[in-house]
């Protein structure tokens, strides 16, 4: 039974209706890792993997919401918010973002459950936040925009979560274009898509097992670095804002100023920024070899300058670097310490690579590693409706 049908049949188990169902998809993201919150470049896209929501209207103010992947029921009113440290806080904090907007909304019947794996840096809490606030949107025809959605959504991580998260997850969740990457601009929030199709190639996830239970404080600590070196600079120069606007030669005319350990974050970001739009022109090219080379650039430097991997994620890079003519680009994705490596595997290659891989990282680390093959697909979106069920 597929995922959806699950959560069909189990919200009409708990409601004794027809839903109105949403697919709301996780994200991946090519290259441009931690530069959204410093008004850089990102280029991710929405996947394969996604939550589904069953969703029907109430006459009242409650939210009554099962989440069946952890058999969980929670109800909260909408009038009664609180924060804490449940999935829950996601739904809340979206609410909350809402009814500041002075938009009317009802309560909600809902069943959800996901194919996201959990840790793995595909931005399940933005696939969570943006998959409810499409539906509420939709139920109550509240005309709010993609984007807005998306603001919407980042609000409901920083504001319950107390994740300080940028726009690029949200975004990506709502906006992805199927067999498509987006080249989005953090600043102005401009974006194009980017086709990616290849015979050749094909992106697989490689899941280290390793939950990033440091990401969050972590991730913070980062920005905080990013922050206090455009802080330094921007005394001088005050048409600085972010290290969007810092030139390397900039940044190495205050490097006797700022900590080793700042002055490397902000390196790294400035090179990212950089790699990532000659990212976007490769594409375009159909350069995918070329591209690879930058993805193996950008993880060495998430793992030495802006310390965020773990030996997991080096161990798989590094198996990947030894065997190019298969691999032609691999890091790590998401928040860091943990997850995901993604790569840009030649096809013929991938079955036989998995085997080899398993056995070597079995042998370091006493587990395997999941593989995820992915598919580019479209944002959050109806699929079905009470009509047609």
């Amino acid at each position: 039974m597929s995922l959806t049908d699950k959560v069909i049949d189990r919200f009409k188990d708990l409601f004794q209706t027809q839903p109105t169902v949403f697919i709301a998809p996780g994200r991946i993201n090519l290259i441009g890792e931690h530069t959204d919150y410093n008004g850089g470049f990102v280029m991710p896209a929405a996947i394969d993997k996604h939550f589904v929501f069953a969703v029907s209207p109430r006459t009242d103010s409650i939210f009554s919401v099962y989440a069946l992947d952890l058999d969980e029921h929670v109800e909260f009113e909408s009038n009664n918010l609180t924060h804490g440290d449940s999935w829950a806080n996601f739904l809340m904090g979206v609410l909350d973002a809402i009814l500041q907007k002075n938009l009317k909304v009802g309560g909600l019947n809902i069943v959800f459950g996901s194919s996201i794996v959990m840790g793995g840096g595909m931005s399940s809490s933005a696939a969570l936040c943006s998959g409810f606030g499409f539906a509420l949107n939709e139920l109550y025809d509240l005309k709010l925009t993609g984007m807005e959605l998306a603001k919407i959504s980042q609000s409901a991580e920083k504001n319950f979560a107390g994740a300080n998260v940028g726009i690029m997850d949200p975004f990506a969740s709502l906006h992805g274009q199927k067999d498509s990457f987006m080249l989005l601009d953090c600043r102005s929030l401009e974006y194009e898509y980017l086709p990616f199709y290849s015979d050749e190639y094909e992106l697989v996830l490689i899941d280290t097992k390793v939950k990033h239970s440091l990401a969050s404080s972590e991730y913070n600590k980062r920005r905080q670095s990013c922050e206090e070196g455009v802080a330094k600079i921007q005394v001088q120069h005050s048409s600085v804002f972010t290290l969007r606007d810092v030139s390397k030669d900039l940044l190495f005319e205050f490097k006797e100023d700022l900590d080793e350990d700042v002055f490397d974050k902000c390196s790294y970001v400035i090179d990212e920024i950089e790699r990532t739009r000659q990212a976007a022109n490769l594409l375009k090219a159909g350069d995918l070899k070329a591209l690879g080379s930058l993805m193996f650039q950008t993880h060495w430097g998430l793992s030495k300058q802006y310390d965020v991997s773990c030996a997991e994620l080096d161990f798989l890079v590094s198996l990947a670097g030894k065997n190019k003519e298969a691999f032609i680009g691999a890091r790590m994705m998401g928040g860091g310490f943990g997850g995901c490596t993604i790569n840009l595997i030649r096809k013929q290659s991938t079955i036989a690579l998995t085997d080899e891989i398993k056995s070597n990282y079995f042998a370091t680390f006493k587990t395997e590693p999941n593989f995820y093959p992915v598919k580019l697909e479209e944002g959050v979106h109806l699929t079905t409706t009470i009509n047609n069920l």
